[in-house]
């Protein structure tokens, strides 16, 4: 029998398969995408009908090679990239480039590697889906189309290197739009009353003032609650109405790709970017000890809560044996999908309940752990029984004051005996007041009432996890786009990651407002979704691609047209601001430098006025007071003028007073190490007493020596942080970037596996 060729994306995919598949099959991998638009042109030729011009990936060409010399003079094709979009992109160009006459191409999907689905996926495969492809590469020319033509009037009208993205844009819009909405807010004041109360047995209880001669009563300020405390004083408390309910909770579906990303950063403290990352590892295979390596998770990108009958039987089968028959329903739960759900792929998964957390805490790192244990529970505790509470409510009356009193018990914990989400958790901390048992006209004690101010409050900035969701709940983005989204708004200096919430910078605010005149239709979050939806249709075969770019290309075109020339240019006229000039009283506008937005005078050349500003909370521009030069003790070596200490782009530095005349500038040192060289870590070689400091080769490439050198000679490449490793507990760690891990910590001994992205540092 001839050999087959297995392609995958990832090489880690090779390790798990092989187990499965024999010797039978080769196996290679793509690496991920080969081919692409090209970086520096637009690569669509719109008279051609959106035609794209497809090129290798710089660095792909010994991946393609590789590819060609596994496929040599195989017939059978089989592609296995990943069961999405992306993936069948690859699948499709893997394809283009291996395409050879006699030879047959299968499209595989693995929605987990577990060796069942495995040998069920390859012993059913499909020919490659073109109406995927298509939606991909749909997108992929409106990605491009929008990137690349609107990023020029950007650079033209605001500053060099200045981004837009179709999705990313409107997601910054809507962070802008909160924070506006926040800064607009006037709070108002309000108070509320509580009594402390006891009745004939205890425990004591709290009870919430809510109404006056049976309406509800709103407190505005401190002189209307001191009115109804007077009125309270030596006021009988009496039960009125004991209410006691039996209330069912049932559980949550599975994940949905939103839903775990969102409950990782609530319960895990991951973003959205790690919790892929880590799932995808999961979904990839691990060696689970000197056994064979399995995957962990069904497939991590999806919108749909459908789940298979094997793993419901599963579930069902492991809550009997773990809780009892008690907890098991008497028929399996169903989650219906929302109504745009694609449900190309099942929910997220373990590939089998029986694989528990704990048993293979010895083989995961702890992020997997955590979060394969947040996957497992969410899924068994999804085919549990609902838990039920017995709700209490107390009507109290004072005179004609009433109070309420709330608090629940569980009765059957069902599946919170396993699983609690973020939300409910909240939820059941607002109802956890313990009452004593009461009947009604019962005379209470009241030991104390405690009025308290408050003000109302807007609502909250964005976190990763509710951008998340309002991002799906617009219908913005795909199960397989919301991680990218977030990293990348960010990464454009767009919006900054404050305390766990997104603000908008200034540069931020300024491109939206920009936007959003030049390309209403663009910024628009139903357009937006509307796209989306068109994009759906398109895989779904029921609309083609072309009509689709030709609809938005159409209405797009003009609003590029028109921004070209009518958008408002910040880099030539600046933005007008209600500040006048303390020089020459001409109108203040904010202008774009090399270092962001700053004020300048209206009246430059004449007055070269320029002053940094901030905004307050209310979002109203504030100038920077200049800092001062600070006098110093140093002297000038050029020409002996006082040295003054002034604020640099790089921090605090020497200049001499006589400037202009004399230019002499000094760096601050300390025993001959300037602040800005100093990391903070104590040289790690024995018996050494020196600290890694800043340093640069002979070549100008920057690294890390001993500040005793000559005498010590330790040097490291990668940036020391003052921090042990929380793995080994070696001395410090080091930052360092990289094109597959990006922006990391790893412990700077190199025997030690730690590892951890620093946009997830708290």
């Amino acid at each position: 029998m001839s050999k087959s060729l297995v392609i995958v994306e990832s090489p880690t995919k090779i390790r798990t398969l092989r187990k499965y598949l024999g010797s039978d099959f080769d196996l290679a991998a793509t690496v991920g995408h080969i081919r692409d638009l090209p970086q520096r042109e637009l690569g669509i030729s719109v008279e051609e009908g959106f035609k794209p011009e497809y090129t290798t990936i710089k660095g792909k060409e010994k991946v393609i090679r590789t590819l060609k010399q596994a496929a040599g003079n195989l017939k059978d094709v089989y592609l296995a990239a990943d069961p999405d979009r992306e993936g069948e992109a690859i699948a499709w160009h893997t394809a283009e480039v291996l395409k050879k006459k006699g030879r047959r191409f299968y499209r595989v999907l693995f929605h987990e590697l577990t060796k069942n689905a495995i040998r069920a996926a390859m012993s059913s495969p499909q020919e490659l889906n073109n109406n995927k492809f298509e939606s991909q590469q749909a997108r992929r020319i409106l990605d491009r189309l929008v990137g690349y033509q609107i990023s020029p009037v950007l650079w033209k009208k605001v500053q060099q290197g200045l981004s837009a993205g179709r999705v990313q844009s409107v997601a910054v819009r809507i962070i802008c739009e909160r924070e506006r909405e926040i800064q607009a807010f006037e709070p108002e004041e309000y108070w509320s009353i509580t009594a402390e109360l006891e009745g004939e047995n205890p425990p004591p209880f709290l009870a919430k003032l809510t109404k006056k001669e049976n309406k509800k009563l709103s407190i505005p300020d401190e002189k209307a609650a001191r009115s109804i405390l007077a009125d309270l004083k030596g006021t009988i408390f009496r039960v009125e109405k004991v209410v006691k309910k039996a209330q069912q909770r049932k559980p949550l579906p599975p994940f949905t790709t939103s839903k775990l990303q969102q409950e990782a950063i609530r319960k895990l403290g991951f973003s959205a970017r790690k919790t892929m990352t880590v799932a995808q590892q999961l979904y990839e295979g691990l060696e689970m000890g000197p056994g064979e390596p399995v995957g962990l998770i069904t497939y991590m990108r999806t919108d749909s809560t459908r789940v298979a009958q094997e793993a419901i039987d599963e579930a069902r089968q492991l809550i009997q044996e773990e809780f009892g028959q008690a907890y098991v329903p008497e028929k399996p739960h169903v989650f219906k999908n929302k109504k745009k759900a694609q449900d190309a792929h099942e929910a997220v998964r373990p590939t089998s309940v029986f694989r528990k957390p704990k048993e293979l805490a010895q083989f995961l790192s702890e992020d997997q752990q955590a979060l394969y244990e947040l996957i497992w529970k969410r899924f068994v505790a999804c085919q549990m029984k609902p838990a039920i509470l017995d709700q209490t409510s107390i009507t109290i009356s004072a005179g004609p004051y009433t109070f309420l009193a709330s608090g629940s018990v569980v009765r059957f914990p069902g599946f919170m005996a396993l699983y609690i989400s973020s939300n409910e958790g909240h939820s059941q901390s607002k109802d956890k007041e313990t009452l004593p048992p009461l009947t009604e006209q019962t005379a209470l004690k009241c030991h104390k009432l405690d009025p308290k101010q408050h003000f109302t409050q807007p609502r909250p900035r964005f976190s990763e996890a509710s951008l998340v969701k309002e991002l799906e709940e617009n219908g913005i983005g795909r199960p397989s786009t919301y991680a990218t989204i977030l990293s990348t708004i960010r990464g454009k200096g767009y919006v900054d990651l404050v305390k766990g919430y997104f603000r908008p910078t200034e540069l931020g605010f300024i491109v939206n407002d920009l936007l959003i005149e030049g390309f209403p239709d663009i910024l628009n979050v139903d357009f937006t979704a509307q796209l989306e939806d068109s994009l759906d249709k398109i895989e779904e075969g029921t609309t083609d691609s072309t009509t689709v770019l030709q609809q938005f290309y159409s209405s797009f075109k003009k609003d590029l047209e028109r921004a070209e020339k009518e958008m408002r240019s910040v880099k030539s006229e600046g933005l007008s601001v209600a500040l006048r000039c303390p020089e020459c009283d001409k109108p203040l506008k904010i202008k774009m430098g090399r270092n962001g937005p700053f004020l300048g005078c209206s009246g430059y050349p004449e007055c070269r006025f320029t002053q940094n500003y901030t905004r307050n909370e209310k979002g109203r521009i504030e100038a920077v007071r200049p800092v001062v030069d600070q006098p110093t003790d140093k002297v000038c070596e050029k020409c002996g003028s006082p040295m003054v200490q002034k604020q640099g782009r790089f921090g605090p530095f020497l200049a001499c007073s006589a400037y202009p005349d004399c230019k002499n500038t000094m760096s601050l040192k300390e025993k001959g190490i300037s602040q800005a060289e100093r990391t903070g870590v104590k040289c790690p070689e024995k018996g050494c007493s020196g600290e890694l400091v800043s340093r640069r080769s002979r070549r100008g490439k920057p690294f890390y020596g001993c500040s005793r050198y000559p005498a010590c000679t330790f040097a490291v490449w990668d940036k020391p942080v003052p921090q042990p490793c929380p793995k080994c507990g070696a001395p410090f760690v080091a930052m360092r970037t990289t094109k597959r891990d990006g922006p990391h910590l790893k412990c700077f001994d190199k025997k030690c596996t730690y590892k951890e992205p620093i946009e997830d540092r708290k």
